[in-house]
């Protein structure tokens, strides 16, 4: 039991494994996401199919996830994230290194991504966000931000690995040796560190189910009908979905936009690094700031940004500088957008259906991750560059991140979080 509301040092103490488990989890999540520009070139010269061929199996799948997320997010609320995660980390191996046996028909591309998007859910970001965030009150946005973190090494680490792994093994064992690799690393450290708090059934006495039920009653929050009915979840929802949007579909073609621009495959590989470890920075540096100022221009500006990581790469790279400046601004300002949707919704709807909300507002967003990739491939195959995407991406992220700086005053959830915790010490 809890001895009453605890401070950010004491949150730390307690919960730095779960962060650190969850953050590898999450990595998991971002593998095959990471990999997907850099498979387009060998596939499209073995298959001879198109980037909007390419870009569809990823949008097939995130449509899949985005449909059984807020379900997932049900179970989520009621069994909590390690039951769920764990089994969760072993399917998404297994489907991670089935792409190895792929033919060249489109119909089983297709459908390895469907059945690949029904297993994504399990290590989507809700089932890791809700655990920590169960943990954080004081320290939420610097902890879920570490936790968001982890999709920056799987960005940094993914391309230049697994474009190693194509050219000295092909892409059929580049896609078996990235799973297990990956797979089994997350699934030991989230077995020995990733605890949720949830009691397995019947290792309860009859007072503390009682008391426990007391507690997730008594959490401060919105209802599913209230949070329906917000304005500021519905603005923070629609600002959340354009600007992932255009991002994701930037972060999944920009390794071809690198490479042709002219820069060789291995370079742009190793650019990457560059944009991962800014996207740390900036996960951190944002998880911090949303903790100590308004979030509302932390949110909205950053989010802003993102806008100057488009405009550099328009016209192909003109000089290094640029495609340098562009990468340090895409990883810094597009890699918080999870992390601001995380702690928005968690401010702006509590944490009674955290679950629920997060999980709702997750699955439309993901909507936006299949379609962003899908409209950059198209455009390019319709007129021979990105120019018409990267423009569009700038339109998107100034109105999302405008749509962040003018909503209203967050709830005082924190202060009824600390209440909470005083009464049932």
């Amino acid at each position: 039991m809890a001895t009453g509301a605890l401070s950010a040092r004491e949150e730390w103490s307690k919960g730095w494994s779960v962060v650190f488990a969850a953050s590898v989890g999450f990595s998991l999540f971002s593998v095959m996401l990471s990999a997907a520009g850099i498979f387009m070139q060998p596939l499209g010269q073995e298959f001879g199919w198109s980037r909007t061929t390419l870009s569809a199996g990823l949008a097939v799948a995130t449509f899949v996830t985005a449909i059984l997320s807020p379900f997932f997010g049900i179970l989520i609320d009621k069994y909590g994230s390690r039951r769920l995660a764990l089994p969760g980390i072993v399917l998404t191996t297994l489907g991670m290194a089935s792409f190895g046996l792929m033919s060249g028909s489109t119909e089983m591309w297709i459908g390895l991504w469907i059945v690949f998007g029904m297993i994504l859910v399990t290590v989507k970001s809700t089932v890791w966000s809700a655990a920590v965030a169960h943990r954080f009150t004081h320290s939420r946005g610097l902890a879920l931000g570490l936790v968001i973190a982890g999709t920056a090494v799987s960005q940094g680490v993914v391309p230049m690995l697994g474009n190693w792994l194509i050219e000295n093994y092909g892409w059929r064992q580049a896609y078996v040796w990235l799973a297990f690799g990956w797979g089994s690393m997350t699934f030991v450290i989230c077995y020995f560190l990733f605890k949720d708090g949830y009691a397995k059934p019947g290792s309860q006495t009859a007072d503390e189910m009682r008391e426990t039920a007391e507690i997730k009653a008594a959490v401060p929050g919105l209802t599913v009908k209230q949070a329906f009915r917000s304005p500021a979840l519905w603005m923070i929802l629609i600002s959340s979905f354009i600007v992932m949007a255009v991002t994701q579909g930037f972060s999944v073609h920009l390794f071809p936009i690198l490479t042709e621009s002219g820069i060789s495959r291995g370079h742009a590989a190793q650019l990457m690094i560059v944009s991962a470890v800014a996207a740390v920075i900036g996960k951190l540096a944002t998880g911090w700031m949303l903790d100590r100022f308004r979030p509302n221009w932390v949110g909205g500006l950053t989010l802003a940004a993102c806008a100057l990581a488009f405009a550099p790469l328009m016209e192909g790279a003109r000089s290094m500088p640029l495609v340098i400046f562009a990468l340090v601004v895409n990883g810094y300002a597009i890699g918080t957008k999870t992390n601001i949707t995380l702690f928005f919704a968690a401010e702006y709807g509590g944490m009674r259906n955290f679950g629920k909300i997060y999980g709702t507002i997750s699955a439309i967003i993901t909507f936006a991750t299949a379609l962003g990739p899908l409209i950059a491939g198209r455009l390019y195959d319709t007129s021979g560059s990105y120019d018409s995407f990267l423009m569009l991406g700038v339109i998107g992220c100034v109105i999302g991140g405008l749509m962040l700086i003018v909503l209203p005053s967050a709830p005082r959830w924190k202060a009824q979080e600390d209440a909470l915790a005083e009464e049932f010490a």
